[in-house]
């Protein structure tokens, strides 16, 4: 039997949900309610474990290789994704108020639910200090180039992603189920779900727009045709789709890449590297979505909120893990610290996020060929 896939596991759960919520079963909706109580605090719990395991042995490992060509690569990916991020503000703070207008924000029916009990999971340490340690440890597994205590944290890593793909991404459509049922008792899902729609459309629009724009620059820098380009690329960008990992679809960049005439040894040095640090969709999808959120909640997020926010983004999913969610996952404890999310904002974040991942991922790919192009020229002129 073929196992049924995350997305229409999360839809399943939001459909769940809004039953049990709108038939006004109690008992049901506040068992779910309690679960998601509960699974939020563990996630809380976990976001700090996360980030340690997620950017210390990422940036030990960037901070491990030798060579100009590193850091060029590095820096272009980081430019490009903080370009994304900035355009995908820029849109959205066009786009988003006319959709999330006064019709469309949540509006409670004045109901409201409660859990049978709640269990408090503290964590360990705050994010901020979970971020500083993550550094710390990067850099200086990278000074002291300490094998051993890499060793660690890759298998703490290991354990973290064992954790998200274990527990998490499973029980996620049960803690989406709660949120919504929670939604659906007090009158709010439709509202939201009508804007969930609109949302998903301006994302996708804003993939396709920037992955066109880094092959027109990819193009005129070296005189490479972009639309043919891209043609090139497309099985990479299929293949992201289905596998929703940038990490399990490298084989298939890199041969892209290649036959975009991006030298061998380029291609395989520039697309595994940009499989981890260059995440543009992913920042196009989290930005969008962040703002569409909040402005269901009636706030605004400002420029000077939202782009410290796009900065921290591409350090923080830096070696984000190969698996469904993984971005999202990274950028919790930026969403909660930095713009103020509280648990039912990143509920629904997760949710309108777990909906395109799969193309987020697309344009991540699609992206690395780019700057594979320019990578490879530059190369050539450094001769």
């Amino acid at each position: 039997m073929k196992k049924i896939g995350l997305l229409p596991r999360l839809i399943i759960g939001i459909i769940f949900g809004i039953i049990m919520g709108s038939l006004g079963i109690e008992w049901l909706t506040k068992l779910l309610v309690t679960f998601t109580g509960i699974f939020g605090n563990f996630l809380g719990y976990i976001i700090p474990l996360l980030i340690i395991g997620f950017v210390a042995p990422g940036i030990a490992e960037l901070g491990s290789k030798a060579g100009k060509l590193l850091g060029l690569t590095a820096g272009i990916a980081y430019v490009s994704t903080i370009i994304a991020g900035t355009f995908a503000f820029i849109v959205a703070s066009i786009i988003i108020p006319n959709i999330v207008n006064e019709g469309s924000t949540i509006a409670s029916n004045g109901a409201s639910i409660s859990a049978f009990f709640e269990i408090e999971i503290p964590a360990i340490m705050g994010v901020m200090t979970a971020l500083v340690t993550a550094f710390i440890f990067g850099l200086g597994m990278a000074a002291i180039k300490s094998e051993a205590m890499y060793k660690v944290m890759t298998d703490f890593q290991g354990i973290i992603e064992k954790v998200i793909t274990v527990v998490i991404i499973p029980l996620l459509p049960i803690h989406i189920s709660g949120i919504f049922a929670k939604m659906a008792y007090s009158g709010e899902a439709f509202s939201t779900l009508a804007v969930f729609g609109k949302v998903f459309i301006v994302v996708i629009a804003v993939h396709i727009t920037y992955v066109l724009f880094q092959y027109i620059i990819a193009g005129s820098f070296t005189g490479t045709n972009p639309f043919k380009a891209i043609k090139t690329m497309l099985p990479a960008y299929f293949t992201a789709i289905g596998t929703q990992s940038s990490a399990a679809t490298i084989p298939v960049t890199v041969e892209s890449a290649k036959n975009n005439g991006v030298r061998h040894e380029i291609a395989e040095f520039a697309v595994p590297l940009c499989a981890t640090i260059h995440l543009a969709g992913s920042t196009i999808t989290l930005t969008i979505c962040a703002i569409a959120v909040m402005a269901l909640s009636g706030i605004t997020l400002t420029f000077g909120q939202i782009f410290p926010f796009i900065l921290m983004l591409g350090v923080t999913m830096v070696a984000a893990p190969g698996v469904p969610g993984g971005a999202i996952m990274a950028a919790l404890a930026l969403l909660e610290t930095m713009l103020g999310f509280s648990d039912a904002n990143l509920a629904l974040m997760i949710a309108l996020y777990m909906a395109q991942d799969s193309f987020g991922t697309a344009a991540n790919v699609t992206g690395d060929g780019a700057i594979a192009l320019v990578v490879n020229k530059l190369s050539l002129n450094n001769k």
